[in-house]
């Protein structure tokens, strides 16, 4: 159970830092760019899609060696074991969508948990981040 705990805290705590960093990186950029501050929401956007997106590959990756790994448990259902099905599965329990087609069993069932509550922790501070950011470009965009 320590191994779980271990492995569990360290993703997240990896998911964290890699968020914190991407989001300041564009907090430090975005006001930089040489562009309509309209443009530079959109690329705030789409900045945190990818950070969401490289997250939620690094929670796959770490399904993947817990399924291929003894003693983690395993996915069952609608999946062949491969990283693009952990992938899958990490993006609607990131998302916390959940289509229920692919089942955790043992204690894989921890990582599933505590990553539906990052998910949703990060979104929603990407949300904020962007609320923030459109506070301060479109302020300054109204007329006097």
């Amino acid at each position: 159970m320590v191994a779980v705990f271990v492995l569990n805290s360290f993703v997240v705590a990896v998911v964290v830092i890699f968020h914190y960093e991407f989001l300041y990186r564009l907090t430090l950029y975005i006001p930089r760019m040489k562009v309509h501050h309209r443009y530079r929401i959109v690329f705030g956007v789409f900045g945190a899609l990818i950070a969401h997106a490289v997250e939620v590959w690094i929670f796959a990756l770490a399904y993947y060696f817990m399924i291929t790994a003894d003693g983690w448990g395993h996915l069952s259902g609608s999946i062949d074991g491969n990283l693009m099905d952990c992938a899958y599965f990490s993006f609607t329990v990131f998302s916390t969508l959940g289509f229920g087609d692919i089942e955790p069993i043992g204690n894989l069932r921890y990582l599933t948990g505590i990553e539906s509550l990052t998910g949703l922790v990060l979104i929603t501070w990407s949300a904020s981040f962007l609320f923030f950011e459109m506070q301060r470009h479109w302020g300054a965009e109204r007329p006097a």
